[in-house]
């Protein structure tokens, strides 16, 4: 079982940067695929980056040069860094692990940009 809880978000002005963090209660090691989704009110959650355990990374288009992704496996965190931030930038960003066949979320942390 994996537990993962994020931090990092608040609110910030168009065009500034915040850095999402994402702890997880188990070595990440060997975790082989981890990555980060947000949900806007009113729409579909949707997948931002994923990173796995070969440092291999993936992006929304609409978010690429924009956002990267990265993992500390010596803290056991995910991170994703967020410039240039936008306000359809706004939502509820969650963590999540695939491990063992099975799904993880955090709980989820709020991004808002302001415009």
């Amino acid at each position: 079982q994996v537990q993962l809880v994020e931090s990092g978000g608040g609110l910030v002005q168009a065009g500034g940067s915040l850095r999402l963090s994402c702890a997880a209660s188990r070595t990440i090691f060997s975790i082989s695929f981890m990555g980060w989704y947000r949900q806007a009110p009113g729409k579909q959650r949707e997948v931002v980056a994923s990173i796995t355990s070969g440092g291999n990374t993936n992006f929304a288009d609409s978010v690429k040069g924009r956002f990267t992704i990265s993992r500390d496996n010596a803290k056991n965190t995910v991170y994703l860094q967020m410039n240039s931030l936008k306000p359809e930038d706004t939502a509820v960003y969650y963590c999540y692990a695939r491990y063992r066949l099975h799904d993880y979320w955090g709980q989820g942390t709020q991004v808002t940009v302001s415009s």
